[in-house]
This record gives C-alpha cells, structure tokens and sequence, in this order.
C-alpha cells in the first residue's frame, strides 16, 4: 500500500509549521481530485507557514504561489528555501479582499486550505478568483465546518464555551448551496474529508499555543459534530 507523502515528511518540522488541522495532509487528499501535472500554474491561497505549498511543489513539481495575509513572505521564502524549494514556490504577501495581482486566466488551478472560510462566505468571492482561473482550470477548498446535522440554532452546551460567531463553521450542505449559484462553476465534489479526525489530532501535538488551547475544544466535540468540508469544481 503507498504511503502517504505527509507520513514521511520530517514531523517536527510540520508541527513547527501547522497553523490549524495539518495542511499538508488535508492538501494530499484534496489534490487527488484535482489533475495536477508537472509545471502547471497553482496559487495557495492562505498557505500560512507554507506547508500546503510545500506538498504541491515536491509531489506534483507545480509552481506555486505561496500567498498568505498573516505571515512573512520573507519568512516562508527562508523556510521554503530549507527545504531546496526556493525555485518553485513564490511567496507572496495579499489580502483577496482587498484584490490580487495577477492577470486574468493566469492559474491552472487555486487551492486553499482551512483559511477560505475566512474571506469566501459570500456570493462574491468564488466568482472572484475564477477569473485568475484557466478555462477548464480547477479550484478546490478545504474548510473547517460541522456536520450536516449540528444544530446551528441551538449550539449544543458542550460547545457553547468556545463557540465563536465568527468562526464560520458551516455544514457541506451549506458550502453546496453556495458554490452551485456560480454559473462558470462544475461543482465536482462537496465532501465531508476522510483526513478530518487525523489531521485535528496532529495539530493538537503542535507547540503552537494555538493548537494547546484547542485540545479542551476537541474534547468537548469528541468527533460529534466537526467536519472538514472540500469542495472542488472546473472552470467551465
């Protein structure tokens, strides 16, 4: 049986660099519904630390551009470059909501991991970043959310004490709704991850104190009610 890419890349490293649920392993399962070949055009849209874009440069040999609001692309270019990757991910510092620099139809594909929830909730953003998107090109998000029967009326009392408005935490159903109003969309797949649970419990091995203070979270939704939500289409 092969094994996975994110099961042999150094672990120390990529629980230094995790931000959230492990990027590189939500990204080696989104990617396997998204043709990618050597040399193609692909933007990591919110690749924190870079590890996502780290995946798509060594397993698929793309060029990647490694954009991110809240960290350093100098410090993702001295990272990048640990790695023997400076030549194939350009990191870039943006915020999409303030508009990209980058010409139309310009990617093979956009891409991003546990960061979409954050700036895509509207009916404005997908339309957006399609048009950096080749015709027949591919997008795909993955996206931290609750299962389709979380009573999002009535947060269960477990969750109420780290229960956030603006978390953005929405079932696949929700996400389908949403991405089938776009007409220059074929919505391929909006799936409930397989990676969710794993990828939740290397993130809670993290240093980050980020990752420390969400172990009490993770205990409380003891697999009840989380889910990571892909959702990947093709420019028509």
């Amino acid at each position: 049986m092969h094994t996975p890419f994110t099961d042999n890349y150094d672990k120390q490293f990529l629980l230094d660099t995790m931000m959230g649920p492990n990027a590189m392993r939500i990204t080696e399962e989104l990617t396997t519904f998204i043709p990618l070949t050597k040399g193609m055009r692909v933007l990591d849209l919110g690749c924190g630390m870079g590890i996502s874009s780290i995946l798509l440069a060594e397993k698929y040999g793309v060029t990647v551009y490694a954009a991110d609001l809240w960290v350093s692309p100098t410090d993702n270019h001295l990272r990048f470059s640990s790695q023997g990757l400076s030549d194939k991910i350009i990191p870039l510092s943006v915020d999409v909501t303030k508009g990209l620099p980058f010409a139309q139809g310009y990617f093979d594909a956009v891409i991003s991991i546990d960061a979409y929830h954050y700036f895509g909730c509207n009916e404005d953003m997908l339309p957006y970043l399609l048009q950096f998107v080749k015709k027949n090109g591919h997008i795909g998000i993955a996206v931290c959310g609750v299962q389709d029967t979380f009573p999002q009326d009535s947060i269960p009392e477990e969750m109420q004490p780290y229960w956030q408005p603006d978390m953005n935490f929405y079932p696949p159903s929700w996400w389908r709704a949403l991405w089938s109003r776009e007409p220059n969309l074929c919505l391929q797949h909006c799936r409930a991850m397989d990676c969710e649970r794993q990828a939740w419990s290397e993130w809670l091995q993290s240093p980050n104190p980020y990752a420390q203070r969400d172990i009490p979270m993770m205990e409380a939704e003891g697999g009840k009610y989380f889910s990571l939500t892909q959702l990947t289409g093709q420019k028509a």
